[in-house]
């Protein structure tokens, strides 16, 4: 047997019973229950409660949405257009760039119109070739403008919503579709994180879509519940039912964005970091807040499409710890895209792996013309010595001071890193696991518990045989991540009779259901929630009393009642074994907990 005794819950209770009543020993005997009278016994008595969260539907994207919601509870639209969403800014020597049509010219051509962080008219231009800071993505466009961003929060639980104008080309142009007032675009994505529990999913738009317009919401996943059929319509033909775009790898420094120069990080190059007029005109300023990002913070990815996908990307992605000392005592690096692309980038050197294998060659190769392209978009301006210096745009030990007096890392120690951060070092780069795993029911970093379990017997016959009623009852708090409208736990309860001897001693733990036989295995399953395998009554996937299949649970932030009414059998000792178990919509699958949660009941019956 699995786990430690950490709480049995006992109680007896003896009956004198004048009549027959059924067994569920699995015989198929005459007073034998099959698990189909089984079930629908349970069901005419319970209501239809039994049911695993988010498997309604298959259909990729409606799956996705109700495995998302069930953890981070209500999604909102994605709403670019809304009052609160951000452009996110483009700098181009030292000034804000945007398109607007030049009341200097003859029929007021649209061009590219530079303003300085006090607003006043530097030049104008017709073409943007480079900027201050290109995105790193590499594939999309470098120069970008007006793009939005738009930021949900709710509890513990932040929606970002990036609808990015991009093209073909990587290169902007002074057509239309990249003026502010223009609602078209061509990426739409969609990150939805918790800060207490680091779980992350990320959604994106069709890829065979050329367009998309903001001057309408867009509805999320799985619609707004499972009842909403228009709206999961609307959203199965929207989103990405292949998952093509590897969020993850960007996305993977603990945290629901990646904050670089290009979006959002306003200290760069400048001494007063937030209180200066510069910094803040340039950039999104404390619209995505800072927050630690270290390497043992709890990090998941939420999505059995999408981590089924990726799940050798998963499995090998480690954070670092840089050797030198230099760069992860304040961020961290992983062997995903912070490591091989953003720290190559912010200090301003190309990626390097000591003794690389021919397949590790071959990428490198292609990551430093990656490097280069974004490189040949890049300003000189950004690259000029003395105060306002923003590139390379992290300096180990100094902060935002990266004036020509501070020392950038040097080739040695950055040769040590790189080859760190492209998972080709040893022990010196401290590798962890980047992902952490889906945690158990009342494991101590879920931190809920059932309580007050009772069973009792309830005077009333049953229907066949004239039997008894047993009645479990419990409750539970899933309080994991402070999500009041999580619905990702379930009860498995297994039942095992034992004749009654005279003397009727408690039972021993070994004398229980195991967690072996409590758990979805071959050995226990079948078509229905509710069978009988062996000895063993198995009733699967228990929701709260009155959550019935397929409807949204109501918001608590109290324990939830649970109720349970089981067919009881003459001169038998009833042995129950309750266990929680979380749906983690991963690779993983299905979480335990390994608490003994144990009851029992006795009936005693004469017969006439």
């Amino acid at each position: 047997m699995r786990g430690s005794l950490v709480a049995r819950l006992v109680l007896v209770t003896t009956v004198v019973i004048v009549s027959p009543a059924s067994s569920f020993d699995g015989s198929g005997g005459s007073e034998s229950l099959s698990g189909a009278g089984l079930a629908a016994i349970m069901l005419r008595w319970n209501g239809d409660i039994f049911w695993p969260p988010a498997s309604e539907n298959n259909e990729p994207v409606t799956r996705f949405g109700d495995e998302a919601r069930a953890v981070f509870g209500p999604i909102p639209d994605a709403d670019c257009g809304n009052a609160n969403a951000r452009v996110l800014p483009l700098e181009v020597d030292g000034n804000m760039v945007d398109l607007v049509p030049n009341p200097a010219k003859p029929g007021h051509p649209l061009e590219f119109q530079h303003r300085d962080f006090a607003g006043n008219v530097v030049k104008w231009t017709g073409r943007i070739e480079k900027c201050d800071k290109p995105s790193l993505a590499g594939t999309v466009a470098y120069c970008g403008l007006n793009s939005r961003l738009h930021r949900v929060v709710r509890g513990n639980v932040e929606w970002l919503f990036l609808c990015r104008k991009s093209n073909s080309s990587l290169e902007v142009a002074s057509d239309p579709y990249w003026r502010r007032s223009d609602p078209r675009f061509a990426l739409l994505g969609t990150i939805g994180f918790n800060k207490s529990t680091g779980e992350i999913v990320f959604f994106d738009g069709r890829k065979d879509r050329a367009e998309f317009d903001w001057s309408k919401p867009f509805v999320p996943p799985g619609g707004r519940s499972y009842t909403d059929a228009a709206a999961r319509a609307e959203a199965a033909a929207l989103y990405d039912t292949t998952f093509q775009i590897r969020c993850h790898a960007c996305h993977d420094n603990k945290s629901p964005y990646v904050v670089d120069p290009h979006a959002g990080q306003s200290r760069v190059g400048y001494l007063l970091g937030e209180s200066d007029d510069r910094a803040l005109a340039f950039s999104l300023g404390d619209y995505l807040p800072e927050r630690p990002r270290l390497e043992g913070t709890s990090f998941r990815i939420i999505g059995s499409g999408y981590t089924d996908r990726y799940q050798g990307d998963i499995a090998r992605a480690m954070t670092v710890r840089d050797p030198t000392g230099n760069c992860t005592n304040c961020h961290t690096l992983t062997t995903q895209m912070t490591g091989r692309r953003l720290a190559a980038d912010a200090v301003g050197r190309e990626p390097f792996i000591s003794n690389p294998r021919w397949g590790q060659v071959l990428v490198l190769r292609d990551e430093k013309l990656t490097l280069r392209r974004i490189d040949r978009h890049r300003t000189d301006w950004a690259r000029r010595t003395g105060g306002g210096k923003i590139h390379p745009w992290m300096i180990p030990g100094s902060g935002n001071d990266l004036s020509a007096t501070t020392p950038e890392i040097g080739g040695s120690d950055w040769r040590r890193l790189s080859t760190c951060l492209w998972g080709a070092g040893g022990a010196e780069c401290g590798y962890k696991p980047l992902y952490t795993p889906c945690p158990a029911p009342e494991s101590q970093e879920d931190g809920s518990l059932l309580s007050g379990a009772t069973v009792e017997v309830l005077p009333q016959q049953t229907e066949a045989n004239g039997g008894r009623i047993l009645r479990l009852r419990w409750k539970y708090l899933n309080n994991y991540g402070g999500v009041p409208e999580r619905d990702d736990i379930r009860f498995n309860i297994a039942v095992r009779q034992r004749a009654l001897t005279t003397a009727a001693v408690p039972s021993l733990v070994n004398d229980y259901p195991s967690l072996d036989e409590t758990q979805d295995t071959e050995a226990t399953a079948f078509d229905t929630p509710i069978g009988i395998s062996g000895s063993v009554m198995l009733i699967r996937n228990t929701s709260y009393s009155g959550h019935i299949r397929w409807t949204e649970p109501a918001p608590s932030t109290s324990p939830r009642f649970f109720e349970l009414l089981l067919p009881a059998a003459c001169n038998q000792r009833h042995l129950i074994r309750i266990v929680p178990k979380r749906f983690c919509f991963d690779r993983s699958n299905i979480a335990y907990s390994s608490k003994h949660h144990l009851l029992y009941a006795d009936i005693r019956c004469r017969r006439e």
